[in-house]
């Protein structure tokens, strides 16, 4: 409608209004933001080198290098430490494996819901049946050749109770657990 009206010859204003007139609708139309004056408190002050987001002040510095931060542990322990111990105890279960960190494929799995476990156990939750687990874990782990595996607890888990009794137990029957507490 603009362009309409723009393009239409005024009677009164004559040539010059014409042109005014085309030189606003250049700018409009042509699909660029047309940008006034900054402000001193604008958003404009306050975007980032690339003007994508706004500014945060705690704004971290893009690394060259992403590799450059890691340890030689960090970048090495899956290689060095292969095998990963985990424990999931809920209220009905336990279950514990031994999993291959670079493959990700399970070396050694134990639970309380397998049929043969099932039928030894008064409990599928309780400390027996956590001692019973780590037992029948490390005899499946020694079947496969592993004797070392490492444990982080996740961030909810506490090491101790259940947890530590299926540690404890492939511990006393010669699996080498390394835990790693933060």
């Amino acid at each position: 409608m603009l362009k309409r009206v723009c393009s239409m010859p005024y009677m009164h204003g004559g040539e010059k209004t014409k042109i005014c007139l085309n030189a606003i609708t250049r700018h409009i139309h042509s699909g660029q933001p047309h940008s006034g004056p900054r402000s001193f408190f604008g958003v404009e002050d306050f975007l980032d080198d690339d003007n994508s987001r706004p500014y945060t002040y705690q704004k971290e510095k893009k690394s060259k290098n992403p590799n450059k931060h890691i340890s030689f542990k960090q970048r090495t322990i899956a290689y060095m430490e292969p095998f990963t111990l985990d424990v999931f105890i809920s209220k009905r279960f336990v279950s514990a494996s031994l999993t291959h960190r670079v493959t990700s494929k399970q070396v050694a799995v134990a639970g309380t819901n397998s049929k043969d476990i099932k039928a030894e156990l008064q409990s599928r939750s309780d400390i027996p049946a956590c001692l019973a687990i780590g037992r029948i874990l490390s005899q499946r782990a020694r079947e496969a050749d592993v004797y070392t595996a490492s444990y982080t607890p996740r961030e909810r888990d506490k090491f101790e109770g259940k947890i530590r009794a299926v540690v404890q137990s492939l511990i006393d029957n010669g699996i080498d657990v390394k835990i790693y507490l933060d």
